[in-house]
């Protein structure tokens, strides 16, 4: 079966025959039609990842398909599902608990956009962010995967929305997604106070981003994809205005925690019933392109979330 594999962290990604999966038994064994490119897959095919696997391996973070054997679902159902890597493949075997139903009124498009961004925006916001109705959340990389979840899960939260992009087409995109409001990056200073930062892209924003927050203010560190190095904070700043710098950091916590995913999903569901939650798709690829669209994401050309054809 094929698979799109790191064979080295200094050269392209490669679609591979690989053997079958074999399911254990508390695995699903999935049928793949789509996978969604992240800045994870990213990361892990160029060796810059926390988590290093010796190569070869298999990218692929998110995907969906149709279930062909597992505990507790129908063969033939529609699920999408999460692994720290190995889901771009024809063929895929994952835990039941990072296995979630894919409602019908969603495309395996959507469904690959869903479980690692949405969980990812859910965390950050109901765990890490604490946000409350009515709180105003300024996102960073609004246009991105993660930064339209956040958009739409914020939303869902009863929070206002301030997104931040650096063009005209992802400032369109992120209205679209659902944003209150956008401002330019060169504009920052003047977004207004918020109560609540989700920076995935730290580098130059983050300082002038602290200056935003209101008193009892927090700003959510997701991730650093400007690759302008890791920023630093003088904690008196911290002090002098009441205001917090939060980690998020959720495969590691979610991953560790029995049943803790599915829980997460289930808090999702109503919001993707009533169509808060509707993932913007950007380009979609063939399997044998997933070394283009990681290099589209490089470049920070990515709009919304990329996905990959598998059948």
């Amino acid at each position: 079966m094929r698979a799109v594999q790191v064979t080295q962290t200094d050269g392209p990604v490669e679609v591979r025959d690989i053997p079958e999966p074999t399911p254990g038994p508390d695995d699903v064994l999935i049928e793949v039609h789509r996978v969604g490119v992240s800045f994870p897959d990213l990361l892990l095919s160029k060796g810059l990842y926390q988590m290093k696997p010796e190569p070869p391996f298999t990218l692929g973070v998110d995907f969906a398909g149709t279930v062909l054997s597992g505990p507790g679902l129908e063969v033939g159902q529609r699920v999408c599902a999460v692994l720290p890597y190995g889901g771009a493949a024809e063929r895929v075997v994952a835990p039941r608990q990072f296995v979630f139903p894919l409602p019908d009124s969603l495309s395996f498009d959507e469904g690959a956009a869903l479980p690692m961004n949405y969980l990812t925006a859910l965390f950050a916001l109901r765990q890490r962010g604490q946000v409350q109705p009515g709180e105003t959340v300024l996102i960073h990389g609004a246009a991105g995967g993660v930064g339209t979840a956040a958009i739409q899960v914020a939303r869902g939260l009863g929070a206002h929305t301030v997104a931040v992009v650096s063009s005209a087409p992802k400032e369109s995109l992120a209205l679209a997604a659902g944003a209150d409001r956008v401002v330019r990056v060169e504009d920052l200073a003047d977004a207004g106070r918020v109560d609540v930062v989700l920076d995935v892209v730290g580098g130059d924003v983050f300082l002038p981003s602290l200056r935003l927050l209101n008193p009892l203010g927090r700003l959510l560190v997701v991730g650093f994809a400007a690759g302008q190095g890791i920023p630093e904070v003088k904690v008196n700043r911290l002090l002098l205005n009441n205001i917090d710098v939060r980690g998020v950091g959720w495969g590691a916590f979610a991953m560790a925690r029995e049943g803790y995913m599915q829980e997460q999903w289930r808090e999702l569901e109503p919001m993707l019933a009533d169509g808060t939650v509707k993932p913007p798709i950007g380009a979609t690829y063939d399997l044998a392109d997933f070394g283009s669209a990681l290099a589209e994401m490089q470049e920070r050309r990515t709009l919304g979330k990329s996905v990959v054809v598998v059948c």
